[in-house]
């Protein structure tokens, strides 16, 4: 690693990590995925829908951006303190919805951890499809992706 970081450097791994999420100890993946799931209520949901897509839209870019940047600075291709593909993926998850209890809050925060972890087709794969931050961000994306259609599926039959 660098040792001397100019503050745009700093800053790229700073978001990229979502600020201390991304140095859990145990499981930051995890930990992103919660702290998203936390902010949502509060910076996300109450937003209107075209709103939230030109939020998503800027965070992929330029989170993609500042995440290329932290693997340069850092060393390491999608190293697991990068977490911020974890919010942007969470926040996929949820789009759709106004709102949402607290139980389906925790339904869509499994169901993206499980496809983000499972990584089923093509998840996986996406991850080659664009290089560098784009590909670190693409399969949180389409995870999230996987994830709303369920959660969509679930409250229909259920909700």
């Amino acid at each position: 690693m660098i040792t001397e970081l100019s503050l745009r450097d700093k800053i790229a791994v700073h978001v990229s990590r979502l600020g201390p999420s991304g140095l859990s100890p145990c499981a930051p993946g995890t930990v992103g995925s919660a702290v998203a799931i936390a902010l949502a209520p509060i910076f996300f949901m109450p937003l209107p829908m075209w709103i939230r897509i030109v939020v998503l839209a800027v965070l992929f870019c330029w989170g993609s951006i500042q995440i290329t940047r932290a693997e340069q600075v850092l060393g390491s291709k999608d190293p697991g303190e990068i977490v911020l593909d974890e919010l942007v993926g969470q926040w996929i998850t949820i789009l759709p919805f106004a709102a949402l209890s607290f139980w389906w809050m925790v339904l869509a925060f499994c169901l993206f951890r499980f496809f983000d972890i499972t990584k089923p087709f093509p998840v996986k794969d996406s991850e080659k499809w664009l290089e560098n931050g784009w590909g670190v961000m693409i399969d949180d994306v389409l995870a999230g992706l996987y994830a709303m259609v369920c959660l969509g599926i679930l409250r229909f039959l259920f909700a």
